[in-house]
């Protein structure tokens, strides 16, 4: 074995000792510096969410929201595509905000990026009305769901958009478990009053879903949310 090998070794065992894989979901001190590092280099995220990026075609004046943005891969995608835009991170973890801001300096200094450091349950109103939202695997970590997805519904625009990401990490998750979470989103979804939901699917291992909607425009007087198509 190699020192290469030898030093990732010792690193992990450190990892696991200080909380391991509690540390994505309450990353704080070294031990969630090395999760943040993780999410922000391990190929499946940073393809996971610049794929979700993709899906919800972000325009150059679009102001972005994304609730749990961790390191801020997603953020960099999202304000190269909102070039005259602004795009709002939120996370509860001050290690995510702070790699979130090493990775993202330029377009902070530029105006077009702001982090805040706050929990799900106390989302900023200023920067919006957004257009856009975006949550990468951490719905289930919200408190009450539903009620939360409401609230980002009123931070929303008519007929503004959102992007809701799961890739089961559980032990032996199958596409069938990915096919269960697609379902339980566009659930979710349609409980806060969101529509025109549609399902993608990128083929990681599991496959990562991603379940999209829209609040419905100020003048549309039908229902709140059409049957969900799959793409």
């Amino acid at each position: 074995m190699d020192i290469k090998h030898r030093v990732a070794g010792r690193i992990m065992r450190w990892w696991a000792a200080h909380g391991g894989l509690a540390q994505f979901h309450q990353p704080a001190g070294a031990a969630g510096h090395v999760a943040g590092w993780i999410m922000g280099r391990r190929p499946s995220n940073v393809a996971r969410n610049r794929w979700a990026v993709r899906l919800l075609d972000v325009q150059p004046a679009d102001r972005v929201i994304e609730l749990g943005c961790g390191p801020g891969v997603a953020i960099a995608a999202l304000a190269t595509a909102a070039t005259r835009g602004l795009v709002v991170g939120v996370d509860h973890s001050q290690v995510m905000i702070r790699q979130a801001s090493r990775r993202n300096r330029a377009a902070i200094r530029a105006g077009r990026v702001r982090l805040v450091h706050t929990p799900v349950q106390s989302l900023p109103t200023s920067g919006g009305p957004f257009n856009v939202a975006l949550a990468v695997n951490t719905v289930g970590m919200w408190p009450d769901p539903p009620a939360r997805l409401r609230e980002l519904a009123r931070l929303l625009a008519p007929g503004g958009r959102i992007a809701l990401v799961s890739q089961p990490r559980c032990p032996g998750a199958t596409a069938a478990t990915s096919a269960a979470a697609a379902s339980e989103l566009a659930g979710l979804l349609t409980q806060a009053g969101f529509g025109h939901l549609r399902t993608a699917m990128l083929g990681l291992d599991p496959p990562a879903v991603c379940v999209l909607g829209h609040v419905p425009p100020a003048d549309d007087a039908g229902p709140a949310a059409r049957p969900a198509a799959r793409s």
